[in-house]
């Protein structure tokens, strides 16, 4: 069985893979401070829960983004499953993936395995957009080449800024509100969250089309796909495990290059 890890500014999500089949997959809040002895602790007792047993994991793959977290990750598998992580940098740089952008090295990877995984399931041209602690739009061509990227600011973050700038507007939580004109103050910053959203969906989506001269297919990942999903055609697919699975892609294309 196969470990992903997929560790990001804000939340953590660990797959497990049988074959092609994910099997069980779980989400954890990010933190730096957590020892690889917690995280064993977390994941053993979802494993038993789900009747797998940790010995019949034999591969990991992790992706990670808080540099701080990464030894935790690493003794994690090396000591406590007793198995040699891949780094997906290192998958990225052995891998025939097309980055055709300018500072390649920036491309965060959990976008490129998002890209390996959209090119393998979806045909033509293509827009991941991924509702993480920042959201981002890639954009791929026919042949799975990463051509460029927009970078927005995070929901829950435009939902935070409110709350910290402004003295007298409340923390809420994000929601789809009924009507686009707010009635009173919770109603009216969900709605401009939302529907802003929404809105800046719909329009870099139109731009992105008008600026390349095609058709593209938008595909939407994340925590918060699903809520956006239902209120703007210009999502296609909802597809919650794109990441995972372009882990899980990568490394079997390493292990089939080694």
């Amino acid at each position: 069985m196969l470990l992903t890890i997929d560790s990001g500014n804000t939340n953590c999500v660990v797959g497990l893979y049988e074959g092609a089949e994910l099997r069980a997959k779980w989400r954890i809040a990010t933190d730096a401070r957590r020892t690889s002895d917690e995280y064993v602790v977390w994941l053993t007792s979802l494993m038993v829960l789900e009747g797998i047993d940790r010995r019949a994991v034999t591969g990991a793959i992790v992706s990670n983004v808080v540099p701080a977290a990464q030894r935790a990750f690493d003794r994690l598998c090396r000591h406590h499953l007793g198995i040699e992580p891949l780094a997906v940098e290192e998958a990225i740089r052995s891998s025939d993936v097309p980055l055709r952008v300018a500072r390649p090295e920036q491309v965060g990877a959990d976008r490129i395995a998002n890209a390996v995984a959209a090119h393998a399931t979806y045909e033509g041209a293509l827009v991941v957009i991924d509702f993480g602690t920042a959201t981002t739009f890639d954009v791929i061509d026919p042949d799975g080449g990463l051509e460029g990227v927009i970078i927005a600011p995070g929901i829950n973050l435009s939902m935070e800024a409110l709350y910290q700038a402004a003295a007298r507007l409340p923390r809420v939580p994000l929601a789809k509100p009924e009507r686009i004109v707010g009635t009173d103050t919770v109603s009216a910053m969900q709605s401009g969250v939302y529907w802003g959203y929404v809105g800046l969906i719909e329009g870099l989506i139109a731009r992105i089309k008008a600026e390349r001269g095609q058709d593209l297919t938008t595909v939407a990942t994340g925590g918060l796909a699903p809520l956006f999903e239902q209120s703007s055609a210009e999502i296609q697919h909802d597809d919650p495990d794109l990441t995972l699975r372009g882990l899980r892609l990568l490394y079997e294309a390493d292990r089939t290059r080694r």
